[in-house]
């Protein structure tokens, strides 16, 4: 290794290990080196998102992508926005969301002879996308739902529903009485 590269190699040790520390004391959290160096929230702002609102910088963004105020966008998500996907205000889009506004299976069927279709994404505001959660094209989830973990919504869910599993059903439905908010589950 030459001495150029080799000074540069402890040049960016020495900085990982500043950044690691004063991470640890302001937050308590240990992140890798890339979330260390860039800022979630002017990523955010550099992609048009809205005010208050962040994205992880290993998250990928592909297509027309509208993101509101105040929410949160996970680590490891896929946000692929071809047929154009709309989120709301204070909403939580845990670690590794994939958000599809196309497939591929006719295209594959037809030995690439088929379109891929196309349909937009619309997530409501105050709405909760459990880890993991895999969203299909088309797709509308309304105000105030939350999404368990691991889902894969292929269908509409109707504003303060609960909803999960695969795939996505509702389950119960969110109730919100002044500041009491309540999940309550059907029988």
């Amino acid at each position: 290794m030459d001495d150029n590269v080799k000074s540069l190699a402890q040049q960016i040790q020495k900085l990982d290990q500043a950044l690691r520390a004063e991470m640890k004391q302001k937050f308590d959290r240990d992140l890798p080196f890339d979330e260390l160096l860039f800022d979630r929230w002017e990523r955010a702002r550099h992609l048009g998102f809205g005010v208050g609102s962040s994205i992880y910088h290993n998250s990928y963004v592909f297509g027309d992508v509208q993101v509101g105020e105040h929410t949160w966008i996970g680590p490891f998500t896929i946000l692929e926005g071809s047929g154009g996907i709309t989120i709301g205000d204070y909403c939580s889009i845990s670690s590794g969301v994939q958000i599809y506004t196309h497939d591929s299976v006719l295209w594959a069927l037809s030995g690439g002879k088929a379109p891929y279709p196309k349909a937009p994404v619309v997530i409501g505001d105050c709405t909760y996308l459990g880890s993991q959660t895999v969203v299909a094209r088309g797709v509308t989830i309304g105000d105030h739902v939350v999404i368990g973990a691991c889902s894969f919504v292929n269908r509409d869910i109707p504003p303060f529903s609960v909803a999960v599993g695969v795939p996505c059903r509702v389950i119960g439905k969110v109730v919100i009485e002044g500041d009491d908010i309540r999940l309550v589950y059907h029988k």
